[in-house]
């Protein structure tokens, strides 16, 4: 699996809106402070926040007192909601889904391999919330994984 630079630093950026303002909406953040504290280019982020916010992920407010809040608790939205605003659907193989490929002969079963690595995708991008990353509390399935000598090789 590869993720964009855009992916991860909205990932980042949504996760610090979470541990600043909890489940509430809380007090608004600005970009220059979700810059500083996750370490990612301002110019970058700006649009990153704009696809979240035309995304339904934040809500801003501009002015002295604006900033940016996630639209909904952070429970409530995964990392695959993220990921899917930023970059479009999960598990794409040259910009296609899987579906659609046509593979013929011996190569017929790729096909399933690329729709059954979405689905494994799926499964743990949408398991997790940004709650669950900022809180540092991880579903028990993502923590079993990742305890697997094998998982970091």
């Amino acid at each position: 699996m590869r993720l964009s630079a855009r992916v991860d630093y909205a990932l980042r950026a949504v996760t610090e809106l979470a541990s600043v303002s909890g489940s509430g909406r809380g007090r608004p953040v600005t970009a220059d402070q979700i810059a500083r504290a996750q370490e990612i280019p301002p110019k970058f982020l700006e649009s990153i926040l704009l696809q979240l916010r035309r995304g339904g992920i934040m809500q801003a407010q501009r002015g002295p007192e604006g900033g940016y809040w996630l639209a909904r608790p952070a429970e409530e939205i995964s990392l695959a909601d993220v990921i899917r605003v930023i970059d479009g659907p999960l598990a794409h193989i040259r910009g296609q889904r899987p579906e659609h490929l046509g593979y013929h002969g011996a190569a017929r079963a790729l096909q399933d391999v690329w729709i059954a690595l979405r689905a494994s995708e799926r499964q743990i991008l949408e398991l997790v919330t940004v709650a669950d990353v900022a809180q540092g509390t991880l579903p028990e399935r993502v923590t079993q994984l990742v305890a697997d000598p094998r998982a970091w090789t």
